[in-house]
């Protein structure tokens, strides 16, 4: 628990610096760091990692997706669609003339983690572009939502966990435990938009107060929480048919990226485009 703690505490400390410092390029240098070691960590998983030249093109190109997409959201998906293309077709140029040692499983495998991890996780830096008044709020929203679903669901699920969701896939989850994560999430999120409205004094102008729609917040935790959920789900699922307890060991406590980063892979899209959809959530 110690070295979970602490590990938590140094990641929570890296990500208050970024946010803090409030460089554009920092945030792509993190989002293009976590996404390549994510997919390096389920192709060492997976033992796809033999395929050199295939996990080699993989991972330049799930370290450049952030920053193909990320200075300009409009261009950068035009660009993304054809460098998208090239990584595809490279992919199998390398099976077609490695094709005994090279199967479509791998090559699927590699395109599928590829493409949806990166773009899921550069989904924080259109959140970042998006928002430029709010964007620390909404960051820090649509992670912190997750996490402490998390934290509820594990808490909950501890004391008064009966009913198993899934032995097969996770056997301590359990369906008190996934209310008691929906629930914690819910009301993170009511207190999450009311302590940002509070707080409007200390980041804004003297002053300065304004309105945040903190029904829509808790109301958007639902989703997120069984989102979160779904992510974990499947994460655990590869884990199960590769064989290991967790994806690494970069995070002591934690295991590796993937691990501590599963649960958002799916919530942090559905954040953004809610976002974008329905902001602002703030009324000056």
């Amino acid at each position: 628990m110690v070295r979970r703690l602490i590990s938590a505490g140094v990641g929570i400390v890296i990500g208050v610096l970024i946010l803090w410092l409030d460089m554009k390029e920092l945030v792509l240098i993190a989002v293009a760091a976590l996404s390549a070691t994510a997919v390096y960590e389920i192709l060492i998983a997976t033992k796809y990692i033999k395929n050199r030249a295939g996990a080699a093109v993989s991972l330049v190109f799930v370290f450049a997706v952030p920053f193909i997409v990320g200075y300009d959201t409009t261009r950068g998906f035009m660009n993304a669609r054809y460098v998208s293309f090239a990584f595809i077709i490279g992919l199998f140029i390398i099976m077609l003339f490695n094709h005994k040692r090279v199967k479509f499983a791998e090559v699927a495998l590699m395109t599928f983690v590829s493409l949806c991890i990166p773009f899921s996780l550069s989904c924080i830096v259109f959140m970042y572009n998006s928002f430029p008044l709010h964007r620390t709020f909404v960051l820090v929203y649509a992670l912190t939502v997750t996490w402490i679903s998390d934290s509820g669901a594990y808490f909950t699920g501890t004391f008064l966990g009966k009913h198993k969701m899934s032995p097969g896939i996770s056997p301590k989850k359990t369906w008190e435990g996934f209310a008691g994560g929906v629930a914690s999430a819910a009301l993170f999120g009511f207190l999450l938009g009311k302590g940002y409205e509070w707080s409007a004094i200390l980041f804004f102008s003297e002053g300065l107060t304004f309105k945040v729609d903190v029904l829509f917040l808790a109301l958007l935790a639902v989703p997120c929480s069984v989102l979160g959920a779904l992510g974990d789900f499947s994460a655990s699922i590869l884990k199960r048919e590769c064989a290991v307890k967790d994806f690494g060991s970069i995070m002591p406590g934690h295991g590796g990226v993937l691990d501590r980063f599963d649960s958002i892979l799916f919530v942090i899209p559905f954040v953004y485009l809610s976002f974008e959809q329905y902001f602002p959530i703030v009324n000056l």
